[in-house]
């Protein structure tokens, strides 16, 4: 799978992506209906068209030309020198194959004015947890709101870039 950034004709299949990696990582967690109606307002074509036209953003995704693999799509806070990782996803069937390291890579690269990447992770994604600390993030805190406006607690972890 090679990397390259989204585009709008890429949209139905992130889509498709982010809602089966949700349910195979968050239905144990949150509940089937919890994750649809996560997955149909934070995933919805619309919102994924946003993320496509964001300044000071990145929206990447491993593709091999027969399918999506993977994405992630990281963005600068009000801090040029922050960025947060709002999401890095690959299908189940396709994970452990190094894609989501090539998507980390190619965001560490994309932001080179940056000093610390930042992501959230729900506590009990004991797999997210374990790969990002294995990419160098260490435990920087953790929120009550994870994204902002879901009401959901997640850990902080940060990695400095550069």
């Amino acid at each position: 799978m090679f990397v390259r950034t989204a585009s709008e004709r890429d949209l139905a299949a992130i889509r498709a992506l982010l809602v089966e990696t949700w349910h195979a990582t968050y239905d144990a967690i949150y509940g089937t209906e919890r994750v649809r109606e996560i997955t149909d307002d934070w995933h919805s074509i619309a919102s994924l068209k946003a993320r496509l036209i964001r300044p000071n953003s990145e929206f990447l995704i491993a593709d091999d030309g027969k399918r999506i693999g993977g994405m992630a799509f990281a963005a600068a806070t009000t801090d040029a020198k922050i960025v947060l990782l709002n999401q890095l996803y690959v299908l189940p069937a396709c994970q452990r194959q190094g894609i989501g390291q090539a998507l980390l890579g190619e965001v560490e690269v994309s932001f080179p004015e940056a000093t610390t990447l930042r992501v959230e992770v729900e506590e009990a994604n004991k797999p997210a947890i374990a790969f990002y600390r294995a990419k160098g993030f260490v435990l920087a805190g953790s929120t009550a709101d994870c994204g902002g406006g879901s009401g959901l607690p997640a850990l902080i972890f940060e990695k400095p870039l550069g």
